[in-house]
């Protein structure tokens, strides 16, 4: 994690962090950029520099803490945390995407989709789920990537600690 957070600061991000080995960041900008354009820049640079590509899913401050306020299963009593995940989804699924979706029932494994926000219950984990990425990212037309809800909140206690 090292050379990933290097290689971000050479590209002029601030204050990176990297946590956990699977490539979360959190960085701040000198200069407002969009964020469809960093994203480009950054999983170009990360292809360049380890030969590979890497897709690149960007959340502000603002949107990670919304995420987080929005999810529906918090709501429930009784459950437990560590069977919640985040999948967060690159771009926003078209209506009839999100329809189709609905169809798809792996009981007692549930979902729901908000934004660009698929909350996942995993009763017996996510392991042995079929609501993974490659399901989302199949049956709604875009890139996908999954955090557990720990990390989810480790993230945000980072990014309020900036």
């Amino acid at each position: 994690m090292a050379d990933l957070k290097k290689l971000c600061e050479s590209l002029g991000l601030k204050n990176v962090q990297t946590y956990i080995q699977s490539g979360n960041l959190i960085f701040e900008l000198e200069q407002p950029e969009p964020i469809s354009v960093l994203e480009a820049r950054l999983q170009k640079a990360f292809s360049e520099a380890f030969g590979f590509g890497i897709p690149v899913l960007i959340r502000t401050a603002a949107e990670w803490a919304d995420s987080i306020a929005k999810n529906p299963f918090l709501n429930e009593e009784h459950l437990d945390i560590d069977r919640l995940h985040l999948t967060c989804l690159k771009e926003l699924p078209s209506p009839d995407l999100l329809e189709k979706i609905k169809t798809f029932q792996y009981l007692p494994d549930r979902f729901e989709i908000v934004g660009r926000d698929v909350f996942i219950f995993c009763a017996a984990g996510y392991g042995t789920s079929k609501l993974v990425n490659s399901f989302f990212e199949s049956k709604l037309k875009t890139q996908a990537t999954t955090r557990n809800w720990k990390t989810v909140m480790q993230l945000n206690e980072m990014i309020m600690n900036k």
